[in-house]
């Protein structure tokens, strides 16, 4: 008999404690398959010398099946656990990110904050994105709205680059940065970090892309390096990431001004012709040095960048 018998791992001792192979056992289970009461009816025909009388298999007709259709995977339901209050005063050593937050926040307090905010007309960028992304993919990356704008920023700052200077420690004079270093703000397990990307000027909005997303790689596995988090002359925060439309940025010491991104919203408006159209705005909000940066300075900075937005193709024509 060709083959290996089926049976389990109970039978098959059952049979070896017995001395008895499987082969020679009447097998009366499913398929073939030898069972312990096969097993115990072969011993007693080897007890008595008769063979066990075998049950003639009734003759079961055909029946089709049907193929079953895999049923569809079930997502396992997250049961809400509502956070449990404290019993008692917690102490907690501040460290980390949050301590040289603590000591940056310390330093801006002697800064006079100005505030600027604005609303922008997201829609023609809205349909640029949606047209490379699936591009930017094939090249390995994720293309969101933050390299546009941070690319937009750097042109804005070559009109006003008063926004990219910082003052030397005694405040006797203002410090003109070549780089344009841009910060953005994110938001880790271990606190707010701002590293920026380096030379903003000399990008692509593909090549900021790259940065960010190497800089997010390393922010999310907490391994940001001094090396990236040094060195900012210009910052935005993308609050709009977590929720929320308008905000008050804290100026981070040595630079003059910093921005906060709302989300964008689909939001009706009405266009040239007074007709209501669906439109996607973005609503931001300025803080400067007010010490160095006017009003009037930070509103045309805001509508310089403003208009690269709302027309990016015009970015091409600034592009060096």
């Amino acid at each position: 008999m060709g083959g290996k018998v089926l049976a389990t791992p109970a039978v098959r001792k059952l049979a070896m404690e017995n001395n008895i192979r499987l082969s020679d056992v009447a097998a009366t289970g499913k398929s073939g398959r030898v069972l312990k009461e096969d097993i115990v009816k072969h011993i007693d025909t080897l007890k008595t010398g008769k063979p066990p009388v075998m049950p003639t298999p009734a003759a079961v007709p055909f029946v089709p099946q049907e193929i079953a259709t895999p049923a569809p995977a079930v997502t396992p339901r997250v049961v809400y656990q509502p956070p449990e209050p404290l019993r008692s005063d917690r102490v907690e050593k501040i460290k980390g990110y949050t301590r040289t937050m603590v000591k940056v926040m310390q330093e801006s307090l002697s800064i006079p904050h100005f505030g600027y905010c604005d609303e922008i007309d997201m829609s023609k960028l809205v349909d640029i994105r949606s047209s490379l992304k699936d591009l930017a993919l094939q090249k390995g990356v994720k293309l969101t709205y933050m390299p546009f704008m941070v690319k937009a920023a750097s042109l804005a700052l070559l009109q006003y680059p008063i926004l990219n200077s910082s003052m030397d420690e005694k405040m006797e004079n203002l410090i003109y940065k070549m780089a344009h270093n841009v910060g953005v703000a994110m938001d880790t397990a271990d606190g707010l970090i701002v590293p920026n990307v380096k030379n903003v000027q000399s990008l692509s909005v593909f090549e900021i892309s790259l940065e960010l997303t190497r800089l997010q790689t390393l922010a999310a596995a907490g391994k940001i390096g001094t090396g990236d988090l040094a060195g900012g002359t210009f910052s935005l925060s993308n609050i709009g990431s977590i929720g929320g439309t308008y905000a008050k940025p804290v100026i981070t010491p040595p630079s003059v001004a910093i921005g906060a991104i709302g989300k964008i919203q689909c939001l009706p408006r009405f266009d040239d012709e007074g007709n209501v159209t669906k439109a996607y705005i973005m609503n931001v909000s300025w803080s400067a040095d007010h010490r160095v940066i006017d009003g009037a300075t930070m509103a045309r900075f805001s509508n310089v960048w403003k208009s690269y937005l709302e027309n990016p193709s015009s970015m091409i024509l600034d592009l060096k």
